[in-house]
């Protein structure tokens, strides 16, 4: 069986940004920072749109996403204050 990344890959994108979803939830209450309540969950949303949008014209760019949201995140965690 050949396995066509062209069809499954958006699936597995979506699917990370929902995992990676929880990392932003949890900033965003245990954090009191305006960047980690407002700025961290925006950053989410417009990944998803973007991946709802790559959906069928970018499948391949669209699995990038989830590790760019995931990496965002340590970054933000490493470099903002608490």
């Amino acid at each position: 069986m050949k396995q066509d990344f062209e069809k499954s890959g958006p699936f597995f994108a979506v699917g990370g940004l929902a995992v990676a979803f929880f990392l932003y939830a949890y900033v965003a209450i245990a954090m009191p920072s305006f960047v980690h309540t407002v700025v961290l969950p925006l950053v989410w949303l417009a990944l998803l749109v973007l991946s709802v949008r790559w959906f069928t014209r970018r499948p391949k760019a669209a699995m990038a996403l989830p590790v760019v949201a995931i990496a965002v995140w340590f970054a933000v965690m490493l470099l903002v204050p608490r």
